[in-house]
């Protein structure tokens, strides 16, 4: 879908494509893989030589394999965008310094109207107050390997980061059993698994007389290889720094300083 997205975009071109050594890919066309025609591009495995001849990098891998992308990045001056999910804090600190070398971006969803999402949690979060517990709940392929999604955990921290509080520290993620009664004041995930679903995500805002849901549900993943792309021909004109879809958006100008 990325390959798709970049050959039907005015402006862009497609450098190249790498899968991980041994990949069963590696070797065939990157035109035939994305269901065109040959395009006279192989799929490689070759970072360096990648990074090289690109102006801007898409990255949708593994954390291990980001990382040691954002490293190459930041050491050869290449813009790179970054969509895998799945980091831990200590990774997203090894992303923020790589920042510091090069432009960076990196989102947990690069749909435009999650990004609004995102904020409206945040509006509602600090209209509403105490009063109404809040909980993140998501549903995914039956595939996905991460739970909670990336997307579930960035819209928890929108709302820990309204109310001034670790989300980690906040968090629910399991109940079962008789786990007692719900802590004020936490952030609870539900992760809910099959089918195909692309990505659904509801935040609920619970309240002693009444509920506010917002919900936002993708219908293609080709959502957000227009994203990415959408990302990659902005980032590729910034200076180094860490950003997100918001400074994409035009919502959150300057660079932003943690993930």
């Amino acid at each position: 879908m990325l390959i798709a997205e970049v050959r039907g975009r005015v402006g862009c071109r497609l450098a190249g494509g790498i899968e991980a050594p041994g990949g069963a890919a590696i070797g065939r066309d990157l035109g035939e893989l994305a269901g065109g025609g040959s395009m006279g591009l192989a799929v490689g495995s070759d970072a360096a030589a990648l990074f090289v001849a690109s102006d801007v990098i898409i990255d949708f891998t593994t954390p291990e394999a980001s990382i040691n992308h954002a490293r190459l990045a930041a050491s050869l001056g290449k813009p790179l965008v970054i969509g895998t999910t799945g980091f831990d804090s200590r990774q997203h600190q090894l992303l923020a310094e790589a920042a510091t070398q090069t432009p960076l971006l990196w989102s947990a969803n690069m749909s435009p109207a999650v990004t609004l999402l995102t904020m409206l949690v945040e509006e509602a979060t600090k209209r509403l107050g105490p009063d109404y517990d809040i909980e993140v709940l998501e549903m995914h392929h039956r595939h996905k390997v991460d739970a909670p999604s990336g997307t579930a955990l960035a819209l928890g921290r929108a709302a820990a980061g309204v109310l001034g509080v670790d989300l980690d520290a906040v968090s629910e993620r399991v109940r079962d059993g008789r786990p007692g009664a719900r802590r004020q004041g936490a952030i609870g995930f539900a992760s809910l698994r099959g089918g195909d679903v692309v990505g659904d995500h509801s935040v609920i805002f619970a309240g002693p007389f009444d509920r506010l849901e917002l919900t936002h549900r993708a219908a293609n993943r080709q959502l957000f290889a227009a994203g990415a792309v959408r990302a990659a021909w902005w980032l590729a004109r910034q200076p180094p720094g860490l950003y997100g879809m918001r400074e994409v958006l035009g919502f959150s100008p300057g660079t932003r300083k943690d993930p």
